[in-house]
């Protein structure tokens, strides 16, 4: 997986390739597709949600420019992969709160984190994109949303790196974000970058596209 889709995939962040290699990605998808967990591909985790495919995990770690110590805010955990790999690249030191709207997922990726020692995690049920409350280093959105939330926005240190794939008619656009103002007056002001284009669930919340029971 590491050589084969991320390296040759212009993946060149050498702490994300190392993060990658030791968390064992099995062990956050179901049994039934557990052969297929180091596949080019996203994978079902139950409740119509996805794994993302290892090299947009990589590519979103990568642009989170992380070197340890830091806070980082996930949005949209799932089952816990991308939270572990990010809580590998926070040591020593760090945290990663990792918000999921699916109660269910995030019992069991809270469990499955706890269970491999991934202490630098702590996940939470609800909508991150409205709910965090504080500021942070970081923030890994993992599902398409139609704009920016202010919210996370406004939740970034000055210099902070704010990841997540903006939904288009055409595709995702996975684009990583940077706080250029020094957090003192007025609005926050970001600096873009887009990453590639991808296909992700849909961010569903205040933040996002309606939930289905709206």
């Amino acid at each position: 997986m590491v050589e084969k889709q991320l390296r040759s995939g212009g993946i060149a962040d050498e702490r994300v390739l190392a993060a990658m290699s030791e968390v064992p990605r099995e062990e956050f998808v179901p049994r039934r597709v557990r052969r297929n967990a180091y596949a080019d591909g996203a994978l079902p985790i139950g409740h119509g949600q996805t794994i993302s495919q290892p090299w947009v995990v990589a590519a979103i770690c990568a642009a989170l420019e992380l070197s340890g110590g830091e806070r980082v805010l996930e949005v949209g955990g799932g089952s816990g992969y991308s939270t572990a790999v990010i809580a590998s690249l926070v040591r020593p030191g760090g945290t990663v709160r990792s918000y999921e709207l699916v109660p269910e997922l995030a019992e069991r990726a809270a469990q499955t984190l706890a269970r491999l020692g991934y202490a630098e995690a702590d996940v939470l049920a609800g909508d991150g994109a409205v709910k965090n409350d504080g500021k942070w280093d970081a923030i890994a959105v993992h599902a398409a949303t139609p704009q920016v939330p202010g919210a996370l926005v406004g939740s970034l240190l000055p210099g902070g790196r704010l990841v997540l794939p903006l939904a288009t008619n055409r595709a995702d656009v996975l684009t990583a974000f940077r706080r250029i103002d020094d957090g003192s007056v007025g609005e926050p002001r970001v600096e873009r970058r887009k990453i590639a284009d991808c296909r992700f669930v849909p961010l569903l919340g205040e933040s996002g596209f309606p939930t289905p029971d709206r």
